[in-house]
């Protein structure tokens, strides 16, 4: 996965049913695909920054998929976001960075029985091929020093824990249990080790 991150290419102005929020586009290798910063326009980048890092996952995120819970991530770090100011980064890294046509590849063998971290296997992958490089330079890019992460994946509070930028909080994301995805969940708690 390519760790570009940092350099803003635009900002715009985004509108939405959730609230008012800057979208800004940052370099992520792929010029047909930049990494996002979502900001909330009532965000206070002087004092602790509500943050949620978050990879694209097109069939949650957009198609509304049960079969895993990141577009409930999403939707419910957004919600929070618009009430208490906040950076959503948008990190174009489908599948956990295998991308969406091997993403479809392993939801075949996990209906075959494989979970998540094995399917990837499977397919030649590790179990998290995923990079979170581009996350702090787009932080630091937007200068945020000190923030509260909404996240349930030790991972991703690691990599931020480490990276001198101050975590003041971390903030659970709960989100609805479904029959499609209980199998997931419980992958990302025992194997993954997520605070589920």
């Amino acid at each position: 996965m390519n760790a570009e991150g940092g350099n803003e290419l635009v900002r715009a102005n985004l509108p939405s049913e959730s609230g008012n929020y800057k979208i800004v586009a940052f370099d992520s290798g792929r010029p047909e695909m930049p990494h996002l910063a979502v900001i909330s326009d009532k965000t206070d980048f002087g004092g602790v920054v509500d943050i949620r890092i978050h990879s694209e996952c097109l069939t949650g995120d957009v198609f509304g998929s049960r079969r895993c819970d990141c577009g409930d991530q999403l939707h419910a770090a957004m919600k929070h976001i618009s009430e208490h100011g906040g950076v959503v980064v948008y990190l174009r890294q489908e599948g956990r960075g295998i991308g969406l046509v091997n993403k479809l590849k392993a939801y075949n063998l996990q209906d075959e029985g494989m979970d998540t971290a094995e399917a990837n296997i499977a397919l030649g992958f590790h179990v998290d091929e995923r990079d979170f490089t581009p996350a702090l330079k787009i932080l630091n890019s937007l200068k945020i020093k000190k923030v509260r992460v909404l996240t349930n994946n030790p991972d991703k509070f690691d990599v931020l824990t480490s990276s001198g930028i101050e975590v003041v909080e971390r903030i659970a994301l709960t989100t609805p249990r479904h029959s499609e995805n209980e199998f997931y969940l419980n992958t990302k708690k025992n194997v993954f080790g997520h605070w589920l």
